[in-house]
Formats: structure tokens, sequence, C-alpha cells
């Protein structure tokens, strides 16, 4: 369980169908884990209705975008709409596809330990899908959180219930445009919310480090995937980190 952590809710973003092994994969590594979670798949393309679809996103980006981006997005919504009815304080969301680097509660305590003395209204990137890293001069010992402009993609993230709450009014007011990712970066950039890094991130997509294919971008398994996932990831988070 993470809520003895202080985590009141895990999400996880999955499909409704075609998905039964990265559900598999899932429910045994959150099982091994002890972590009691959620699937999210009320914005499942099946589920797809005019009117949902005019709720929460702009025409321009629903006629342009592939079914599976918005499937994806959707689901990243519907979930704060999730934490604002139940007054989660503390949500940790995942796409289906996490790979944990080292011990994960361990990381995830220290997290926890230091956003509860953060300013209301953030999200803190946990992965390290776009391999970046706060500078080396920048990192201080027994520190784990630092502000940044951009996030890291939406594989793991914690979002606090005031960030939940900036993050729909923002919606309700101007839609979506844009994948969750990139609109995080939109609502980054107006100061709408505030993104931190863990660092070191923990946590892996497997769809990015090739032990899984990618559902939206049909990149699949193999072992070249994977050696070159290790090569840039040694390449940006070691050898250009240390020499920064």
């Amino acid at each position: 369980m993470l809520k003895d952590l202080g985590v009141d809710k895990v999400f996880v973003v999955h499909g409704k169908f075609g998905y039964e092994l990265r559900e598999q994969r899932v429910n045994q590594l959150f099982a091994k884990n002890n972590i009691e979670f959620e699937y999210m798949t009320e914005g499942d393309v099946s589920n797809f209705t005019p009117e949902i679809l005019q709720k929460y996103f702009l025409p321009d980006f629903f006629n342009t975008i592939s079914a599976g981006h918005i499937s994806c997005t959707l689901n990243h919504l519907i979930i704060l709409e999730k934490i604002i009815e139940n007054n989660f304080q503390y949500t940790l969301i995942f796409e289906d596809d996490p790979y944990f680097l080292g011990n994960f509660k361990s990381q995830l305590k220290q997290v926890v330990e230091e956003m509860k003395n953060l300013p209301p209204g953030f999200i803190i990137s946990l992965e390290n899908s776009t391999l970046k890293t706060p500078k080396k001069r920048e990192v201080k010992q027994n520190k784990v959180l630092y502000p940044a402009n951009v996030g890291r993609c939406c594989g793991a993230y914690l979002i606090d219930l005031e960030g939940a709450k900036k993050c729909l009014a923002e919606i309700k007011l101007n839609k979506c445009n844009a994948p969750i990712d990139w609109w995080h970066n939109q609502i980054i950039s107006k100061n709408i919310i505030q993104m931190y890094w863990a660092h070191p991130a923990f946590v892996e997509q497997c769809s990015h480090n090739g032990i899984t294919s990618s559902a939206i971008e049909k990149q699949q398994i193999s072992w070249k995937r994977r050696v070159s996932w290790e090569i840039k990831k040694f390449y940006k988070l070691q050898f250009l980190y240390w020499i920064q």
C-alpha cells in the first residue's frame, strides 16, 4: 500500500481492449510491490461520443490527432475529475507500461516527504522518458525534487489536489488542444502549474526502453530498441550529466 506513505490514490491509464499483456505485467509488478491501484479506462475509444470529445477538447485536436492519443489524454483528464470528486490530496498516475528502477517505495518515500513542503499546485515527474535531468551543479545532497519548465512525458507522475483543480479549470476555460504531455508543457509555460523533476528518476516506460511495444507510436519490441535506449541513457544521464 502507498497510503502509509501519504499517497491517497494510484491510477493506471489503460485501454479496454487489446492490452491484455500490459495488464498482466502491471498486475504482477504492482502485486509484487504491494501497490493498490485502479485502472482508468473511461476514456477508451469505445466510449467516444461527440459530447465527451467536445467537453474536453478543441475541435482541431480530435479532428487531427489519432484516436489512441485522444484516448490516452482523455483518461488523464478524467482522472483529474476523480481526484477532485474524492478530495484526494496526493495522487500517483501511471500509464500502463511502468518499469521500476531500484526500490520504488523507498524512492517514493523520499519524494513524498519533500513534496509536502512544496507550495500547492504541482506535478512531480518520476520518470526518465525524455532523459532529462537537473544540471549537475544544481543537484544537492539529500534533495530529490527540482523545479523544471517542462515535463518528462506522462508515464509516472504525482499531482496534488490543487494541481488537479488548476488543470481542470484550464480545461473548462480553454479546452485541450494537444496530447497530455504537450498540454502539460503548455500549462507549465503559462505558470498555471509548477513542474518538478524527481532526481534521480526511478521509473521508465517500457514502450520507451523497448521491453514492450508502443501502442500509439507502433514501435515493436526488439533487442535493437533495448540496446539503443541503454546507449542513449548512458550517454545523457552519465556522460553528459557529469561533464555539464
